[in-house]
């Protein structure tokens, strides 16, 4: 039921990201409306056949097997072992060179799924903790979360782009009795609204993905214990040429480096999923008992 009034919102929520892009795009009349309306259908199936690729490329991420050995090949069959818990195909496994420790997946479906984590997050986890964050990743592609998030962070940063080319050129035509002022405001509230519907999505699928996470681990104490870790070293350790519109894509807030941009969280405080994974970790307790 949770899961379904998730994916309800979200659809809800997508449309108001494509009304927002038709917004920008009406302060140029209706040649600009249209454009809006073309480029964010376009923006729509990029991210639908190669959201993984742009991830991944962002992130300088370096796939890795069982035979690489060592540590990778580790992280490789522990992604194997949750997978098969979880009733998933295997998913390409990554390393990213990044220090600041974070984690996060892609793809615009199960079959086509990735999970990275970074160098920071391998030296600063345990072998539990590292498991309960794969799972997490796991479980947000089972939900089939991956494709949506990188739809919404596509739209959100074209329009974040557009905000920025409108206020340039002075939000609008004066030559048709424009107002600049009232450009710059519909520009502005453009990029806001597409922090905010963004963040709305990561914010409602992060609980449900910590939930399933969990119960693909068999535990509730390793997710726990990372996401405390990951959120005190993230707020330390800014993420090495991020991509902000992505911020959404990760198991924690990655520190940017910007506090504009940090303003904007897209994650709901680790405070509170962790007090909602308590609660979850008991159930699975009671359960097992």
């Amino acid at each position: 039921m949770v899961r379904t009034v998730n994916n309800l919102k979200t659809a809800a929520l997508l449309g108001g990201l494509m009304a927002l892009f038709v917004v920008v795009g009406s302060r140029w009349g209706m040649p600009g409306m249209t454009i809006a309306l073309v480029m964010g259908g376009m923006m729509n199936l990029v991210a639908f056949f190669f959201s993984d690729k742009i991830a991944l490329a962002a992130m300088q991420a370096k796939e890795i097997t069982i035979a690489d050995g060592g540590v990778e090949g580790e992280l490789v069959r522990m992604v194997d072992e949750l997978r098969q818990r979880a009733g998933l195909p295997m998913p390409r496994v990554y390393i990213c060179p990044q220090e600041a420790p974070n984690a996060f997946a892609t793809g615009r479906s199960p079959s086509k799924a990735a999970v990275a984590v970074t160098v920071g997050a391998l030296r600063l986890l345990n072998k539990e903790e590292l498991r309960g964050v794969m799972a997490h990743e796991l479980a947000h592609v089972k939900n089939r979360d991956t494709l949506i998030s990188c739809i919404a962070a596509t739209i959100a940063g074209v329009l974040a782009f557009l905000a920025q080319w409108g206020m340039l050129l002075g939000g609008g035509n004066n030559r048709e009795g424009g107002n600049p002022l009232v450009g710059i405001v519909t520009v502005i509230l453009a990029a806001v609204g597409a922090a905010v519907i963004k963040a709305m999505i990561s914010r409602s699928r992060e609980f449900v993905a910590d939930a399933d996470g969990a119960a693909i681990a068999g535990s509730a104490d390793g997710l726990i214990s990372a996401l405390q870790k990951l959120a005190a070293m993230s707020e330390r350790i800014p993420m090495a040429n991020p991509n902000p519109a992505q911020n959404n894509l990760f198991i924690v807030e990655p520190l940017t480096g910007s506090s504009v941009l940090n303003l904007f969280a897209t994650h709901p405080p680790v405070e509170r999923r962790v007090l909602s994974l308590r609660e979850v970790g008991a159930r699975l307790r009671h359960q097992a008992a």
